[in-house]
């Protein structure tokens, strides 16, 4: 089913504080050049998509917001993915284009869309990072990254990609399959699956060697990496289907701004985050068409497979380590899932 957004974009947020080494970060040469300020934003090396074709548009539309006082170099070999936001917050980067879903193990609330049955459209994340949770989210980056969060946007659906199809729960069983986030790995560990952790750089080839039997990942990445040469399996299941990553700027480099000059960023870049939102499910059609040109044949479970797959049995080890986590942490797990139920009406459909 094809879903859409009928809600506008967010309200912008305003000029928060920025960041960055501001050594690294700012090229002052004497007062009135046409170019004050220039950054470098670490993104991951993705081809054809949404991540990565919405960062490929920061440089130029900064500029533009900013009269050319603004300029901004992409760069997808600075930083590999694990330290995309670390090195935001270390000054290694005055900018990056993180991944929440990275850094879950350390603070499960940036996990919250991987929890399986929790969130599983885009308009879902939508209105939950509207209601609370981005709000919420901005304040960790800023108090545990050092960094401030400009946008939010999320990869394509997530999808499974497998040498063998992989179509019932019992199908699941002994398959090693490469996962990216601890509550997809807990629920693979419940099904009798093999969860297997793997850097991007090494999956083609563990597929190649059958280290590795398929894994999960995004549409538009695993389109991007042609994949499915060696996994021709593409079976969407639901689980965890919306992975978000963040456009961050170090605290200090957006601090060396002027107001001035952070409020026509900001401005952009709330704009950029409503394309990023309202056409996500255009970058997710454009790569399953083309895929589907190439041969590949898409699978949905069905509603009476997915019920097998969400019982208690299989999904409650996965809240239950997300819970212990959140504690660990020193907040209230329990009550936080219950807060994003209730903002989904999810509360009233037990």
């Amino acid at each position: 089913m094809n879903e859409t957004l009928s809600r506008t974009p967010r309200v912008p947020r305003g000029a928060l504080g920025l960041a960055a080494g501001a050594a690294a970060l700012l090229a002052l040469a004497g007062g009135a050049q046409a170019q004050d300020y220039d950054l470098t934003i670490a993104v991951l090396p993705s081809p054809h998509t949404a991540y990565l074709k919405m960062a490929e548009t920061i440089p130029d539309r900064i500029a533009e917001a900013t009269g050319g006082k603004v300029k901004i170099t992409l760069n997808d070999s600075l930083v590999g993915g694990p330290q995309i936001a670390a090195a935001v917050r270390d000054g290694r980067v005055p900018m990056s284009s993180a991944l929440h879903t990275y850094l879950a193990a350390e603070e499960p609330r940036m996990g919250i869309f991987n929890l399986p049955g929790l969130i599983d459209n885009m308009p879902e994340y939508a209105y939950v990072c509207e209601a609370f949770w981005c709000e919420d989210v901005d304040a960790i980056w800023l108090e545990r990254w050092n960094a401030i969060s400009l946008a939010n946007g999320a990869w394509c659906t997530q999808q499974l990609f497998s040498k063998e199809p992989i179509r019932t729960v019992e199908d699941f069983r002994n398959k090693k399959l490469r996962v990216h986030n601890p509550q997809t790995a807990a629920l693979m560990d419940a099904l009798g699956a093999k969860p297997v952790p793997l850097a991007l750089s090494e999956v083609m080839p563990a597929l190649e060697r059958g280290i590795i039997d398929g894994l999960f990942t995004s549409t538009c990445y695993g389109h991007g990496q042609e994949y499915w040469r060696l996994a021709p399996n593409v079976q969407n299941w639901g689980l965890g289907p919306i992975n978000g990553w963040a456009i961050l700027i170090n605290k200090e480099a957006w601090e060396e701004m002027p107001e001035e000059l952070r409020e026509q960023v900001q401005a952009e870049m709330d704009r950029f985050e409503g394309e990023a939102i309202y056409g996500y499910y255009d970058f997710v059609r454009e790569a399953m068409l083309d895929m589907e040109s190439k041969g590949v044949t898409f699978w949905v479970a069905p509603d009476s497979e997915k019920a097998r797959i969400f019982d208690p049995q299989y999904t409650q080890p996965v809240y239950d380590s997300w819970y212990k986590r959140a504690e660990e942490v020193g907040f209230d797990g329990k009550a936080y899932i219950e807060k994003v139920r209730q903002t989904l009406g999810k509360d009233l459909l037990r």
